[in-house]
């Protein structure tokens, strides 16, 4: 009884066949466990320092050029209007007063500046005056701030007359013009000149 009890409990394996399932076994379960972790770790995409070079966007932003240069047609450029300028570069200060600009439309901050005249605050518009920067050199060229500085004295009373660009025509005759007095002023020169060496002769015979 007591052997039959120590038989039963003594080895799982009792057969070669046994013996061949559970060293199959021990081979297997722990490649099987091990390919699981493998395909577990390597499903996500785990981006480190450097592993993103190949981005075509990337690439792009490297090796652009760290300045551009933009060519504008200013011969055929239609001039902005004194408004448009006015809400681009002045209306985030002077709509709400801020710096101590002097407020859009109001005529009592406008009226001892408006006294200046139009060129005074042109100029200051231009070159900058307190906390106002420079508007000059930007987008808009000067005679578009000047309009823009129209618009603004306008509203507070004042009655500038908007500025005008010059005309090709009127600025094809002016240039034109220059070197036709240029060979005006040469041939009379020449003409002086002239009539030096001519009244000279006689004195020089006259030496002789």
């Amino acid at each position: 009884m007591s052997d039959a009890h120590s038989e039963e409990h003594g080895t799982l394996v009792k057969t070669p066949k046994q013996l061949v399932i559970v060293v199959g076994l021990a081979f297997i379960v722990p490649i099987f466990i091990i390919v699981l972790l493998v395909s577990y770790v390597g499903s996500g995409t785990k981006k480190g320092a450097g592993t993103d070079a190949g981005n075509p966007q990337l690439i792009e932003a490297r090796i652009a050029p760290v300045a551009k240069v933009e060519i504008k047609d200013l011969a055929n450029k239609v001039a902005a209007s004194g408004d448009k300028v006015y809400k681009a570069q002045c209306a985030a200060c002077h709509d709400s007063g801020a710096a101590g600009a002097p407020k859009f439309g109001d005529a009592a901050a406008w009226a001892p500046r408006i006294k200046t005249g139009f060129e005074a605050l042109w100029q200051s518009a231009l070159k900058g005056k307190g906390a106002m920067g420079a508007q000059a050199g930007g987008e808009y060229d000067d005679q578009e701030i000047g309009n823009a500085v129209v618009h603004l004295a306008n509203a507070a009373g004042a009655k500038f007359a908007e500025l005008k660009a010059a005309s090709k025509s009127e600025a094809t005759s002016d240039a034109s013009a220059k070197p036709e007095m240029a060979a005006t002023s040469n041939a009379a020169k020449s003409d002086g000149q002239a009539k030096t060496e001519v009244q000279a002769k006689p004195v020089e015979e006259a030496k002789k």
